[in-house]
Parts: C-alpha cells; structure tokens; sequence
C-alpha cells in the first residue's frame, strides 16, 4: 500500500465510523461509508491520482480532499454519464460506485440532503408570485435584454453613500455543495438558485427561508431567468434553467413543480454552462461541450460535439429551433494506431448567454475553440442569429486555427491531438450590446487574452475599436506560437453603464475603457502586493460603483470614476446559515453580485481547477 493510499485511507477511517448507522437529521454531518468502500480507494489510486492530487497534470485536476466534499451521487454521475465518462468505462459497476462512496465518505442514497423539506428554515407561507416586473428586479444573467450587467439606480437601491452599512443579512448553505457556480435571480422579492448538486431552490429574499427545492438530473452552474407562460393551469409564472447534463426545465415557480423539460443536443458530452437568456416568450439556450477534456485518449473517437444554441417556445416546451457553431456534420477523419475512427469538423462551445437584439430581432453570442483542425471559421468568434428562425447572419472571428484539447502539451501528447496545438483562447463571456450617445450602438466582446473587440451591429459586425487591456502576448496563433500560453486575462466578462465598461483581469487588477473610442480610462490593482489574485468572476455595475469578485473571496466595490476602493467584504470563512448546514465562503469566479432593493446577493465557492471550495450564497443589506 502506497503513502498516499494509507493518508487516504485513514483519513476516511478517522473521520467516518459507524458504517451502518442511518442518518437522522438530513441536516447533520453525512453518515459514515458503507463496510467494503474503502476499496474504493484502491481504485482511485491506481486509476486517477495521475491527475487528482499530481501538481504537474496539464490540467489541474480537484484535489482528492475537494472531492470528498462531493455527494457520492455526484462523483458516480460524473463517472457514468457526466465529465469523467470516458474514464469511468475502464471501471465495472461495482468500481464507480466505490470510488463514489470512498472519495465522499457517505453511502449511495443520501441525496436527499438538499431537499427543501427537510430544512428547518422552511417558509411559513407560500403567497402567489406577483407579476416579475412589478417589483424591482435582477433576471437572468446580465439583468437586460443587452447583458450590460448594469442595474439603474432606481432598481439597485443602493448608492456609494451607502456602502459603508452594507451588513451581512443572512447566508444559505448549499448541503454537500463545494462550488457556488449558479448566479442568484431575484424577481417578486423571491431568490432562484441553482447548485452544483443539482438542486435548485426558491428563497425569501428577506429572510433566506426557503419556498420550495427541485432536484435536477446534474449539477446547476447557470443563472434562472423567470417570466409568465400560458395554458399551464394555475402556473402563471414559470422558472427556467439548464444543467450540466445539458437538459432545460421549466418549473412552477410558485411551487417549484416540474412544467416541461427539454434536452436540445443528444451528444453525450453536451451541457449548459451558460444561463439560457429568456426574451418575449422564447427561451435561448447555449450548449456546450467538455469533449475536450477527454478527447485525448487513443480510445477516444475524437471529435464529434458542436456547439448550438437552440431556442424553446416557453408556455409548451417544444424545441423551435437549434443552430449549431460549426454549421458541417463531423465526417469520418482518420483512424488513429489503435484503429479508433478520428473525426472532424467539431467545437465551438457556446459558455455564455446570448445577447437579445430587440431593435434588429437578433441574438449574439461568443464561441470557443475547434476541438479539430482546420478549425472552422466560426470558433472563437462572435455570432449573430435571426431570433425567430435560427439562420446565421453574420460572424466575426477573433482568433483563427486555434484547435484545443486538452492534455495535448508536451512531447508525449496523443495521436488524437491537432498537430499544432491551439492557445484554447475562446470568447468565453456574453457579448455587451450599448447604445451610445448620438444613437450609435456597440457589442463589446472581451476574449480570454484581455482583448476587447468593439463592433457595428448594425453594420454586420463591422470593426469599430480594438484593444487589449490584459497585458497578454501577440495572440496571432498562425505559427502556434502561443501553444503554451495560459495567462488568461477575463474570463466571464465585464459590466457596462451609459459611457464605459469595466472588467476584471486575472492578474490582480480592475479596468475601466470608454465605450466610444476604448480609451482605457483608469486599471487599478486590487491584488495585494506579492499575492496571486485573478479577478475572474462577472462585474457588476452601479450608478457611481463597479463591483467584482476575487479568487481570494473578497468582494470589492470600486468608483466608476477613477478605480479607488470604496468598500470590500472578506466571504472565504465559515458561516452560520439560516438552514443549519454547514456553510463555508471560498473563492468567487464565475458568478457577479446581484444587486436588487438594497440588498446584494453573492455566491461564494469555486471547486473547479485548484479553486477554493465554498458552499454558500450570502445576502447583504444596509438595514
């Protein structure tokens, strides 16, 4: 038995006995493994700490201390029809399902834990919802139509005076939750969330008890857009979301009562990362793909998953339309040296949410990566589609001949790899669409490298401004230079008010540039000195204050006007929760701060690639 085998081992021994005891309180610590699943440890050994727990893996795989805080659920879906699949076929049956319950320490069967019964803060009532836009709002991921992620005045409640009061109101656990991915929608005075378990739950804004939960097929990571709907009996209003199975429902959100699901893309590696956008009735859902996190292997029928949006009338459910990225049915390649067929065209995911045009009846909306080469023309880039019928309009590509899988640094890379690795670059944020003053519109993209492309909308995507605010390298991939280049600069993107937009950069800084010309206004470093900080999380924007999340767990609202700090919050400790569960702040990454009546909502957890594991949301108020 190996060193790191019997640390493992006694670990569990230690901190789990009482293998047979059943758990009483849904609500107390997870109850001790089932006898035999230690076994389970023996398996991972040898079959996934060459990634987990291996600082020298290309991709740096959770740390096996990170998924002991996953449900045993979890961690078998992953294994079976989630992220892990490809490596979960070498395992039989009984293996996946040791690994599951090893590696979390509680048996199979205990994921009932999330429910919203049996949480001790359950509402006292449940009045009928009032119409979403007759109370002060945040919807959705980007609060408007635009994804500006600017909230007026009026909506926000909340000024730069009033910061100092800003106070802790309340915090909600996530039970067995290690990633708080899911940004907070509040509509009627109710909080719509999702989690990365799966579960998805209806909140009182004021006081964080809860209406009502509802267990998805997958983890939860995107935002829930909430609007009205017809011919669904007493359901008037209904909440939308999609999960990491890549399937999309449709829930009561009076009651939480499932309304329709659909599933628009078939490909087993298909998911919904980014919130599906919600506009006059139709629902716009982005897929994409984790096909090249495991494509590399030899036994791996590389690539067939394309990117799409798909678009869903919302009173029936049915599937209008479906576009994919890359526009040609893979087609049989070649064969690699184990004679496992290779295939080609494919990639593009689509991470965000699309942007709604209502003056042009257009969506935009970022692409990632070919996962072949060539890469196709609409990979990294920015497309526009006819709202109503699907049909590609225009597309305007930031970096071309960038074909990405990873594991394929290095010497000894697959035979499945490009032959010219990509820099995996991406446009992984939602398109910024601004009117400026004069009537001239904008749709400001921002790609991984720190470049910030401005284009015409209304002139097919014509060029108006180019910039690069992250510091990075020439990002000209032609020769493949940059196959080594990782330091990205903005991940999921920025905020915009009536005269600049603002970004947070993954080297430790904030920058605002004007919308007219990309003058870059100020860049104020946030990070402490000799501290690795990325601030790669939403920004959130204000009248007079721009708010963004840090990798540290602090949250740091800053002046509009010249970058100076006006307030901060520390989220990455321990927190009493309203629910009882355990809750514990981490790193915030993905997800900006929603800002609605007074109050602040923001979720603090990053499980994902060496991040901070956290489980909560946290709400804040001034009174």
């Amino acid at each position: 038995m190996t060193c790191s085998l019997t640390v493992l081992l006694a670990a569990a021994l230690a901190t789990f006995s009482g293998a047979q005891e059943q758990q009483q309180n849904p609500q107390a610590p997870p109850p001790g493994m089932q006898v035999g699943t230690e076994f389970g440890f023996a398996v991972f050994q040898q079959r996934c700490m060459s990634c987990h727990g291996n600082p020298d893996a290309p991709l740096k795989a959770p740390e096996p201390a990170a998924l002991r805080q996953l449900t045993p659920e979890t961690i078998l879906d992953a294994l079976t029809t989630g992220v892990m699949k490809v490596q979960g076929q070498a395992l039989s049956d009984a293996q996946r399902k040791q690994v599951a319950e090893s590696l979390s320490g509680r048996p199979l069967g205990t994921a009932s834990d999330g429910q919203a019964a049996n949480m001790p803060n359950r509402c006292a009532t449940n009045p009928p919802l009032t119409s979403p836009t007759s109370r002060q709002m945040w919807n959705g991921w980007g609060v408007d139509p635009g994804n500006t992620r600017f909230q007026p005045a009026r909506a926000a409640g909340l000024t730069a005076e009033q910061l100092p009061q800003l106070k802790l109101k309340w915090a909600f656990g996530y039970p067995n939750g290690v990633s708080a991915l899911s940004q907070p929608t509040v509509v009627s005075r109710r909080v719509f969330v999702g989690a990365d378990t799966g579960y998805v739950y209806s909140l009182d804004a004021t006081t964080g008890c809860v209406y009502w939960s509802f267990k998805t097929k997958a983890g939860v990571r995107s935002a829930l857009s909430v609007g009205p709907l017809t011919g669904r009996g007493s359901a008037k209003y209904a909440a939308f979301v999609g999960d990491l199975l890549g399937n999309v429902y449709a829930l009561n959100a009076h009651t939480g009562e499932l309304l329709w699901t659909g599933h628009p893309e078939d490909h087993f590696t298909a998911r919904v990362t980014g919130a599906p956008t919600l506009y006059n009735g139709r629902l716009y859902v982005p897929i994409s793909s984790w096909e090249e996190f495991s494509a590399a292997s030899l036994d791996y029928p590389c690539c067939t998953s394309r990117g799409s949006v798909a678009a869903f009338d919302v009173s029936s459910g049915r599937q209008l339309w479906k576009t994919y990225v890359v526009a040609e049915d893979p087609q049989p390649a070649r064969k690699n040296s184990k004679g496992v067929q290779l295939w080609a065209p494919a990639g593009g995911s689509v991470w965000n949410s699309p942007t709604v045009d209502v003056q042009r009846g257009v969506i935009y909306f970022g692409t990632g990566d070919a996962t072949t080469a060539p890469a196709a023309k609409t990979s990294d880039a920015v497309m526009a589609l006819d709202m109503n019928s699907g049909k590609p309009l225009w597309s305007y590509q930031a970096f071309p001949n960038d074909s990405f899988l990873v594991g394929c640094d290095g010497p000894d890379k697959s035979e499945n790899c490009p032959v010219v690795q990509g820099p995996d670059l991406d446009i992984p944020a939602s398109p910024i669409l601004r009117s400026l003053p004069g009537g001239r519109r904008v749709l400001l993209v921002a790609t991984k490298p720190g470049d910030l492309i401005a284009l015409d909308p209304d002139r097919n995507g014509t060029v108006i401004w180019k910039r690069n605010i992250g510091n990075a390298p020439n990002t000209d991939t032609k020769d493949g230079a940059l196959a080594a280049f990782r330091q990205f600069a903005i991940m999921w993107g920025g905020a915009a008010d009536t005269e600049n937009a603002y970004f947070g950069l993954s080297g430790g800084s904030v920058a605002a540039v004007k919308l007219s010309t990309g003058e870059q206004i100020w860049m104020t470093k946030l990070a402490p000195e000799g501290k690795r900080v990325s601030y790669n999380a939403a920004v959130t924007v204000i009248p007079g204050v721009v708010f963004v999340g840090g990798n540290d767990g602090t949250l740091t609202a800053l002046s509009t006007k010249d970058g100076h700090k006006l307030w901060q919050v520390e989220t990455a400790r321990d927190f009493d929760t309203v629910n009882k569960v355990k809750g514990k702040g981490g790193a915030i990454s993905v997800p900006g701060a929603t800002i609605v009546d007074g109050m602040l909502f923001i979720p603090s957890g990053y499980g994902i690639i060496g991040g901070n594991t956290g489980n909560v949301l946290l709400a804040f108020a001034t009174k």
